[in-house]
């Protein structure tokens, strides 16, 4: 044995080894982007060898929708399919919800150190994963932890409201991944008679939304940060406004305050955790409430959640960033920091915030163009990328609560999955797939 060789070899292994951990952020993004392609690409088989879709972009649009937990749909007909085809579509967004990588860092030892922080950034929600977090194979363990309890106990009371198990698993998993698709053509209408089931997974839906990391404040006894957690505070604040100001204006429809505040909460909890349910079609309702609903889609749910959406966390930021910018124009020589909980955000972390903005902006702007055309009304056209971007699923008009996804063409499709992914992985870790130069450089 050459045991000189063999040092050499070790050595320059281990040289390889260090120049990869210095594009270990590329290589990050570029894992998780392009496992959830792959996901969606072989994820859409079961559909297509079925025959329940039969066209392979509206399978891997069907897919996409799942995986992404946007939950817009191509189908017409949702309670002709199959039991094996209906779990597998809401068992997607379960397996999507929390993310997929995010599993693996849970239950694969040999990630680590930088690239498991990386992996953790690419797929998390939210401006930033802090690289302080202990062992971050058991925080992935505690965020799946937390993931399943909740998926169970929504299952046992809804099983205690009278819903039969496949029902109560399969609304489950939707409602856990903020995802939104049922087994059932009129979604949470089926259920219509029961108030109760409606009220769990309005219920649901609000708490899959919460950033998960009060949910491990809470389990770690630390009450007083947990619930002074400013982002959750604010996510809680504006549901509840909105609840009110929607109930209010949609009061003349119903004649009745219990049942306008039901179906308000209900679909204030449904757009603004990005799930995607619905109880009846919100296209009658007033302008004033659909414009809000639209508003209320696109600020989304709290960073480290399973819902989509711009972020209350960048909402925040954003706005605080605005008010510091005032004061310094007012006060050139003041000195003035932008703080969440307390702490203070980095210009890095503001200016980051910032170009997102502009580039979900950009993304708005083009795929409404290519979605227009379509020759759909502006109403569809916009809020269908809105939909799709924050992946809520169902917009207004054409793709409101009670239509779908089925006569765009291919072309409008195929934004839409882009949108979908997109949105899921926070824009920068698919966008940078179409950037050469960052191929060069992996």
């Amino acid at each position: 044995m050459n045991k000189h060789l063999i040092v050499y070899i070790l050595g320059w292994v281990l040289l390889i080894e260090g120049a990869a951990m210095q594009l270990s952020t590329i290589v990050g993004l570029y894992s998780t982007a392009l496992s959830w392609i792959v996901l969606s690409l072989v994820g859409c088989l079961p559909f297509c060898i079925s025959g329940a879709i039969p066209d392979f972009i509206d399978a891997l649009f069907e897919t996409a929708s799942g995986f992404t937990t946007t939950g817009a749909t191509i189908l017409r007909e949702i309670e002709g399919l199959s039991h094996s085809i209906l779990f597998w579509r809401s068992f997607s967004h379960f397996l999507g919800g929390m993310g997929v990588v995010v599993f693996l860092l849970a239950i694969i030892p040999r990630l680590g150190g930088n690239q498991s922080i990386n992996l953790m950034k690419a797929e998390s929600t939210g401006p930033a994963v802090s690289k302080s977090v202990p062992k971050l194979r058991n925080y992935a363990a505690m965020l799946y932890g937390i993931y399943g309890g909740l998926t169970a106990l929504e299952v046992i009371l809804l099983l205690c409201g009278g819903m039969g198990f496949f029902d109560s698993v399969t609304t489950s998993f939707s409602t856990a991944g903020t995802g939104g698709f049922m087994v059932y053509n009129d979604s949470m209408g089926h259920f219509n008679s029961s108030h109760y089931l409606q009220a769990v997974v309005a219920v649901f839906m609000l708490l899959f939304g919460v950033n998960f990391y009060a949910y491990i404040l809470i389990l770690s006894r630390k009450f007083k940060l947990a619930f002074r957690h400013e982002e959750v505070l604010i996510y809680i604040g504006y549901m509840l406004f909105a609840t009110l100001l929607i109930a209010i204006d949609i009061y003349h429809i119903y004649g009745s305050v219990y049942e306008s505040f039901h179906q308000s909460f209900f679909y204030v909890t449904s757009v603004g955790s990005t799930t995607g349910m619905a109880l009846t079609d919100v296209n009658k309702w007033p302008e004033f409430s659909k414009t809000l609903l639209l508003l209320v889609t696109c600020i989304g749910a709290c960073a480290g959640s399973t819902g989509g959406g711009f972020k209350v966390s960048r909402v925040l930021i954003l706005l605080k960033g605005m008010r510091k910018e005032f004061h310094l124009i007012l006060h050139p020589r003041a000195v003035r920091t932008v703080k969440l909980d307390n702490k203070r955000i980095t210009h890095e972390v503001t200016r980051s915030v910032s170009v997102f903005f502009v580039v979900y902006m950009l993304i708005v702007i083009i795929t409404t163009i290519l979605i227009s055309l379509n020759g759909f009304d502006f109403m569809t056209s916009i809020s269908s990328v809105l939909a799709t971007l924050n992946n809520v699923g169902p917009g207004m008009s054409v793709v409101g609560s009670t239509g779908n996804y089925a006569d765009f063409n291919i072309l409008s499709k195929l934004v839409f999955i882009f949108n979908m992914l997109a949105g899921r992985l926070e824009l920068y870790p698919f966008l940078l797939i179409f950037v050469p130069s960052a191929w060069r450089k992996a």
